[in-house]
């Protein structure tokens, strides 16, 4: 039995309209005078004028600037080790590339890292990890999750739609992913937290039960999103694993990284792969699917839907991603019920062809 262990959880949480504005006040704040920032490409065009009008007002320094193009770690750790030693805080701002580039700038060099998210397509932005290329494969590292999020709704509502439907899906994976995990627990396979598992289905909870259930395309629900990805990345850091919000859905995604032509956006496959696992799992099997059409998202995938044959190689060659891993694609009977699945469920039929 292990002891309690401190977690980290991020100190500065600002979600809402024009915080991008507002970042040299928070830095202020807190005695951050001299900043490293990175910047997904297009974006500093984006949001530049209102981030440096702040900076300006409240003397906070640029020192060093990247614009990212590459997740090559070795490409990290080189421009890690070449960022100005009066350099106090690393803000990262944009898309999954950039974030975990400077999370792990951040992490390398132990200073506090903030997370600008421009889009909701998965919960990247908030977790203890690192998605990047390792020796050419794209892996998640450990990292630290970040000192602060600064989500700015006024940015993110513009972001392409594939981002929103994106969000969706990753934060839907919870559903399965959390089954996952209580069942390898069970098979004594994994250790479990209760309370990281009970941040998870809070986050899911915050989605089910909005009171914007009816516009998902409003701020209040991109907020609401904002929020329960935020709380997701917690759960993992207080799991110290990615258990509480990847399972059979993930792998399953990562395998169609590995055999895909194409890829896919990560949380439009993870949330195509969750409600078929949840079927799988018969588990909350009602609320997933009319929570993945209510949305839209259902309807997004539709228009280009999956290939079926290569989702059946994916959900095959699944298990195999990850050693001594359970969850439900570990059981003998699982391919063939899922290949059943996909020519007779509705939702199944319209985004897998």
């Amino acid at each position: 039995m292990s002891l309690n262990k401190a977690i980290n959880i991020p100190s500065l949480l600002k979600i809402g309209s024009g915080k991008i504005a507002k970042i040299g006040k928070y830095l202020y704040d807190r005695q951050y005078f001299k900043a490293a920032l990175f910047f997904s490409s297009g974006i500093e065009d984006v949001v530049g004028e209102k981030l440096y009008s702040g900076f300006k007002k409240f003397g906070i320094e640029v020192v060093h600037k990247d614009a990212i193009s590459d997740i090559n770690i070795d490409n990290i750790v080189h421009t890690a080790f070449k960022i100005p030693a009066s350099v106090n805080v690393l803000i990262g701002i944009g898309g999954g590339k950039s974030l975990d580039y400077s999370k792990y700038c951040a992490h390398v060099l132990k200073l506090p890292f903030i997370s600008v998210p421009t889009s909701v397509s998965n919960d990247g932005f908030c977790s203890p990890s690192a998605s990047l290329l390792v020796e050419g494969k794209r892996k998640s590292v450990k990292s630290s999750i970040p000192y602060g999020v600064v989500a700015d709704i006024d940015v993110i509502i513009n972001a392409p739609e594939e981002t929103f439907y994106s969000g969706i899906g990753d934060m839907i994976a919870k559903v399965s992913a959390l089954w996952d995990w209580k069942e390898a627990f069970n098979k004594n396979l994994s250790d479990y937290n209760d309370f990281a598992a009970l941040l998870a289905r809070n986050s899911l909870d915050s989605l089910y039960y909005a009171e914007t259930f009816k516009d998902f395309k409003s701020k209040d629900f991109y907020a609401k999103l904002v929020n329960s990805l935020v709380i997701s990345g917690i759960a993992m850091e207080v799991a110290d694993s990615s258990r509480p919000a990847s399972g059979s859905e993930h792998l399953i995604s990562h395998a169609l990284d590995h055999i895909s032509a194409s890829p896919r956006t990560h949380g439009l496959q993870t949330g195509t792969a969750a409600y078929l696992c949840s079927i799988l799992q018969n588990n909350n099997i009602e609320n997933v699917g009319t929570f993945l059409e209510n949305t839209g998202f259902v309807n997004f995938v539709a228009k280009a839907p999956f290939d079926k044959q290569t989702f059946i190689e994916a959900i095959e060659y699944a298990p195999k991603v990850k050693d001594d891993y359970y969850t439900i694609l570990s059981e003998n009977n699982s391919l063939e019920k899922a290949k059943y699945l996909l020519e007779t469920d509705k939702i199944l039929k319209e985004i897998i062809r």
